[in-house]
């Protein structure tokens, strides 16, 4: 097996857990968030966990252009949270 196909199976087994575990789950976080509520540590820990698989796998898609769009679209997901997120909390001190 070469490189290029060894990487494209870590990817798309990546792309895969994304959509099955992932996905679901933030969604559900930015819902949460667009009602003004306020995450809990345990969905804290979660988007904290994501963050570093992120960058962790960079290098990976850093090598493969195809994947930077998508990739580059679930950070600005990532960051609406984030955002939304902090405005809640700063809006309920």
């Amino acid at each position: 097996m070469n490189e290029d196909t060894k990487e494209d199976g870590v990817i798309l087994a990546l792309i895969e857990r994304f959509e099955r575990q992932r996905l679901p789950r933030i969604l559900e976080l930015k819902e949460k968030v667009d009602r003004a509520e306020l995450l809990d540590e345990s969905e804290m820990e979660f988007l904290q966990g994501v963050i570093a698989d992120a960058v962790h796998n960079k290098p990976l898609i850093d090598k493969h252009p195809e994947w930077q769009k998508f990739c580059a679209a679930v950070v600005h997901l990532y960051e609406q949270i984030t955002e939304k997120a902090l405005q809640n909390e700063q809006g309920k001190s």
